[in-house]
């Protein structure tokens, strides 16, 4: 029992200086930058297709996390989740274009091309190619599983999809959205699955990959059960390194309240962080 008190002081102290090393980091965010190139981009790409880098100025080979905001794909604005400030990681937040302006698969294209100007760019940052992660709120955590595992999408960039350190959707979709449904004539409530849908490309060499919902009584449109199913069919596709969490007591709206702390921790029991 004698050996407690040293060992609380032990950790306070590792905490302490661990607070010190993370004050001394200096951030710097850079907003509004085009991720898409090329002759042809329309007004509502150049207006759309950006992004907000939030990253630290003196580290190196840190790592990254590719967020794309919730909102149905009808809505939303990019924003750097106060929660992975000052933790010694960079934050990149990104707008994509949203429904019914463009259709499925445009806005998946969208977060391809942000996803591929990280792993482009993130190095003249001083940042880590292999540390890169994709999440995402609602509509974004379903970009994020799309882009990370229907690979070519990223193929168009000359990305592999499986350089991607870990996905970690927050309550995204696995069956087809509800807006490609929707742009379809398909009502909300009607499951489709096809190759708009995560689930349809279940496979054992994917990243990574970890599914954090809000409670299953509180989600919205059987989210929960969905990313159950996912987690199910990773596993017997042979994929040996999905996880799945529930956020107990948090409706969809509020598990992200949770959820980004799991994903530092997350990222740090994969070394990443």
């Amino acid at each position: 029992m004698k050996s407690l008190p040293i060992l609380f002081v032990f950790t306070f102290l590792l905490s302490f200086f661990d607070a010190n090393a993370q004050d001394s980091i200096v951030y710097k965010t850079e907003k509004n930058i085009l991720y898409r190139e090329g002759e042809d981009l329309t007004d509502y790409m150049i207006e759309r297709c950006r992004l907000d880098i939030y990253y630290p100025t003196n580290k190196d080979s840190f790592a990254t996390i590719v967020w794309f905001h919730g909102g149905g794909i009808t809505g939303g604005e990019k924003f750097i989740p106060e929660e992975w400030t000052r933790k010694g990681i960079a934050v990149v937040a990104a707008n994509y274009r949203l429904s019914p302006k463009v259709k499925c698969p445009e806005y998946i294209e969208d977060a391809a091309a942000a996803v591929a100007w990280v792993f482009h760019h993130i190095g003249e940052y001083s940042g880590a190619e292999d540390k890169i992660v994709v999440s995402g709120h609602s509509a974004g955590g379903y970009l994020a599983s799309m882009v990370g595992l229907d690979k070519h999408y990223l193929q168009a960039f000359n990305i592999d999809a499986d350089k991607i350190a870990a996905l970690i959707p927050f309550s995204g979709h696995t069956i087809t959205h509800f807006t490609v449904r929707t742009e379809r004539g398909i009502a909300g409530t009607q499951p489709i699955v096809d190759k708009f849908a995560p689930l349809y490309h279940v496979r054992a060499d994917a990243p990574p990959l970890y599914l954090i919902t809000g409670d299953r009584e509180q989600e919205m449109l059987g989210r929960y059960e969905e990313n159950a199913y996912m987690y199910r069919m990773m596993k017997v596709a042979g994929h040996q390194h999905t996880k799945l969490f529930e956020m107990d007591g948090f409706d969809h709206v509020t598990m992200p309240l949770p959820a980004s702390p799991l994903t530092l921790r997350i990222m740090a029991e994969l070394k990443i962080l």
